[in-house]
């Protein structure tokens, strides 16, 4: 199973990105598909989650601005960043719980693909 995500780049001050995260491989569902974020010298920190239902979970600092999207029959999470700022500066980051069959979830992660935001 990989996770390759995609979308990263540089932006100025107040654009926009999107970010694409698709599983393959071995798959039965993708149960949970989540972003996180890393800024250097920072822990990594939840960026969009899923909720209960059909809501979503946002990290403080990117409410109003970011919206997480699925598309099930692709395995594939989105991300799209609007108004963007410097301190969103970050290689993002896709995770996934993934059912493999038989029972077995597991947990993945993406390589990261880097969002550098200019002033």
């Amino acid at each position: 199973v990989q996770l390759q995500a995609s979308g990263g780049g540089l932006v100025q001050l107040g654009g926009s990105l999107r970010l694409s995260c698709a599983a393959s491989g071995s798959i039965v569902s993708t149960n949970v598909m989540a972003w996180f974020r890393q800024a250097p010298g920072k822990q990594r920190e939840l960026v969009a989650a899923p909720a209960t239902g059909t809501s979503t979970n946002y990290a403080d600092s990117v409410k109003g601005r970011f919206t997480s999207s699925r598309d099930n029959a692709k395995n594939t999470v989105y991300l799209e960043m609007n108004s963007l700022k410097p301190e969103d500066t970050a290689v993002y980051y896709c995770n996934a719980k993934i059912n493999r069959g038989h029972g077995l979830v597991y947990n993945y992660w993406g390589r990261g693909t880097q969002v550098t935001v200019s002033s």
